[in-house]
């Protein structure tokens, strides 16, 4: 069975957190729970994050796996956590918006690009920050899957 990249069942509201480690492990065990990735990325995540930060700006971060972790990738996915209050990423950056993503082969690669192109603009960040349901923020994304 082929998951789809994105689905309403890989989105989640109004999460709560206090630190960029747990709004990390969560997006990866997200991953995890959701089929697209095995448990050891989660850790590949992590190691990702101290080699360069994932904040892309716009209150948004893109936690992924080291290169040498698609090999724990079952398949290509995101995943979108909603964090209303906000987390810290380090330097003042605060992150709204976690997209945990898994890529098989170079599909990371299209996915990152249809990722930026939705929340380039900080008119539609600030409407996904605010959605109250998963089919509202998925509709910000109609053309990932």
């Amino acid at each position: 069975m082929v998951l789809p990249i994105l689905s309403v069942e890989n989105i989640m509201l109004n999460q709560e957190l206090t630190t960029k480690g747990e709004a990390i492990q969560l997006a990866g065990k997200f991953l995890v729970d959701r089929g697209y990735v095995q448990p050891e990325y989660v850790e590949k995540m992590l190691v990702r994050e101290e080699m360069t930060s994932t904040y892309m700006g716009n209150f948004v971060a893109i936690p992924h796996g080291t290169d040498d972790a698609k090999k724990e990738v079952k398949e290509s996915g995101i995943v979108i956590i909603q964090i209303p209050d906000g987390v810290d990423f380090g330097e003042g950056n605060i992150v709204k918006l976690v997209f945990g993503i898994a890529g098989k082969g170079d599909d990371h690669l299209g996915i990152l690009s249809n990722i930026a192109i939705a929340v380039s603009e900080i008119q539609n960040v600030e409407k996904i920050i605010q959605a109250t349901s998963q089919e509202e923020v998925l509709s910000f994304f109609e053309g990932v899957n």
